[in-house]
C-alpha cells in the first residue's frame, strides 16, 4: 500500500507542477501576484497557504523529510491543512475527469478501500 500511496502523491505532485506551470509559464505576462515586490536584503518571502500545501505534500511524495518540514512551517497548522484538503479535492476531480468516473469513485480506489 506504501508503494501505491507515494505513486498517487507523485501523480498529484505532477498534475499540481502541470497547473502551475500552466498558469505561470504557458501566458504570456501571467506571473504570481507579489512575485514581483521588492523584499528587504535577508527578509523571507511570505508564502500563502496553496503555495506552502502544495511544496509540502510534493514533498511528501518525493520523501523529503527536509522540505516537508520547511514547507509546515510557511503558514499555520490550521492553514496548512485547509491548503491540503483543497488540493486534494482537486487533485480528485482532476483524476475523475481524466478517468471519467466519480470523484468518489476515484477517491476510493486511491485509498484502496472497496466500492461503496
Amino acid at each position: 500500500m506504501g508503494d501505491m500511496m507515494t505513486g498517487f502523491l507523485r501523480e498529484i505532485a505532477e498534475l499540481f507542477r502541470g497547473l502551475r506551470d500552466f498558469f505561470t509559464h504557458d501566458r504570456p505576462g501571467a506571473h504570481l501576484r507579489g512575485s514581483d515586490e521588492p523584499r528587504a536584503p535577508g527578509a523571507k518571502r511570505r508564502h500563502n497557504i496553496f503555495e506552502a500545501a502544495a511544496a509540502h505534500v510534493a514533498a511528501c511524495a518525493e520523501d523529503d523529510d527536509e522540505r516537508s518540514a520547511e514547507s509546515a512551517e510557511w503558514v499555520s497548522p490550521e492553514a496548512l491543512a485547509f491548503g491540503i484538503n483543497e488540493l486534494a479535492c482537486r487533485a480528485v476531480i482532476a483524476l475523475a475527469r481524466e478517468r471519467g468516473e466519480s470523484p468518489q469513485t476515484v477517491a476510493r480506489d486511491l485509498l484502496n478501500l472497496p466500492v461503496a
